[in-house]
């Protein structure tokens, strides 16, 4: 949270499993949507918090699958593990001992053994503070009304969270996914950064509690779990600040974003003028999305083949710019676009996305900003990555940016089997 010099304007706090992330989507396109709405309008002064019941490691198994931007925070384990990301990750051990206060887990596991309908979690799910179960919902729900008073009597304050119809999890009193949210809440708030507006985003039982918090808007995607509905009839359905949306999982969190005017809620994937993504002047997050969704859709030949649109480039780069190539290779930068004519279309078959990933920006001088992301490309399955670095200036008297220098070194040991098709 220390990416931030002031209070963030928005936070979206959001599930990950058929909220952001729809599992009957092979192609990602809401999630990729979301990403570059996110990067071209909110990276820089707002807050991304994952907020799941996966274990950590499960988390970052799922970001190798999927298209997923990097948050400033995880919360992961159904609100019993709370990560901070940067140059590192970074787990918050006040919140961690916190939940040692009447917690035993010997005990947990030795009582929960006394019920057989309650089928342990493979081990990659079982957390120092979550014990996990499969069981039938009938069986849940008589469970949860004997197990808390057993555990109490030897000591130990749990919370059970049922989800899904079929997985059951016991935390200590203070863990959960609302627990985690208020505690870093009220940090932000110690810290005199409270939030102009926060959306929780959700689609099953475990994500209810974080419709209580009452500061928060809240969204229920149009594919959510009946148990989180039914919640919803029974505890909320007058609250103007949560609505069940008509859409799903990513596209459900943009229809919120813009139900509730939280800010900009149109994509730059939705966005089809190719020619004029640098009407935004001096917002470079947005800039530098829409020439990489451009390049995308000139490889796929999802735009004219127009020579108009090679020369806009042109006129958006200095003649005397350089490109340096994750090989090595440098060029000027007008030499990489005249080889990407080449390109039109020679990707349409390969199932070919770009999404780049915490963009930031810093002025430097009195006309020049440099601008920092990770780009990720996705063709025929496989992902490569780099880390770039472009140079823009601005001059007054054209009213936009002009593209001095870029820089690209490959990332997480990314490299490319044909160097002559990564041009940008």
């Amino acid at each position: 949270m220390d990416r931030l010099e002031g209070p963030p304007r928005l936070i979206v706090v959001a599930d990950l499993d058929c909220t952001l992330v729809d599992h009957d989507d092979p192609e990602n396109t809401d999630l990729l949507r979301f990403n570059a709405l996110w990067e071209a309008h909110y990276r820089h002064d707002s807050l991304l918090i994952y907020c799941t019941g996966r274990s950590f490691s499960s988390y970052m198994s799922l970001r190798k699958k999927r298209p997923l931007l990097t948050p400033d925070i995880a919360v992961t384990s159904v609100g019993s593990e709370i990560v901070y990301s940067g140059d590192s990750t970074v787990s918050d051990v006040v919140w961690t001992a916190r939940l040692d206060y009447k917690w035993n887990r010997e005990i947990v596991v030795e009582e929960t053994l006394k019920f057989p309908k309650l089928e342990p979690q493979p081990d990659k799910s079982q957390e120092e503070h979550k014990v996990s179960f499969f069981v039938e919902r009938e069986d849940a729900v008589e469970i949860m009304k004997e197990l808390p008073g057993i555990l109490e009597e030897r000591g130990v304050d749990v919370k059970l969270v049922y989800s899904n119809g079929y997985a059951f999890d016991v935390l200590p009193r203070g863990a959960g996914k609302q627990g985690a949210l208020t505690y870093l809440l009220d940090k932000l708030d110690i810290e005199g950064n409270q939030p102009s507006n926060t959306l929780v985003c959700g689609d099953s039982g475990n994500d209810a509690e974080l419709f209580n918090i009452s500061q928060v808007y809240g969204v229920m995607v149009s594919n959510s779990h009946e148990e989180l509905l039914q919640w919803h009839e029974e505890n909320a359905k007058d609250n103007p600040k949560i609505f069940h949306a008509s859409e799903r999982c990513g596209a459900g969190i943009i229809e919120a974003i813009q139900r509730f005017n939280l800010g900009p809620s149109v994509s730059p994937r939705d966005v089809l003028d190719s020619e004029n993504f640098h009407a935004e002047s001096l917002n470079l997050a947005h800039e530098v999305v829409q020439f990489y969704l451009f390049y995308e859709r000139w490889c796929c030949g999802e735009v004219e083949k127009s020579d108009k649109y090679l020369q806009n480039l042109k006129s958006l780069s200095s003649p005397l710019g350089i490109f340096v190539h994750p090989s090595g290779v440098e060029k000027p930068i007008h030499e990489w676009i005249d080889e990407m004519e080449n390109l039109y279309g020679d990707r349409k078959e390969k199932k070919f996305r770009i999404w780049l990933d915490n963009v930031s920006s810093s002025h430097i001088s009195s006309d020049t900003w440099l601008a920092k992301f990770d780009k990720h490309e996705l063709s025929e399955g496989k992902v490569r990555s780099c880390s770039t670095k472009v140079l823009l200036s601005y001059k007054e008297e054209k009213q936009r940016l002009t593209w001095m220098h870029i820089h690209q070194s490959w990332l997480d040991e990314s490299f490319s089997d044909d160097q002559e098709k990564w041009i940008f």
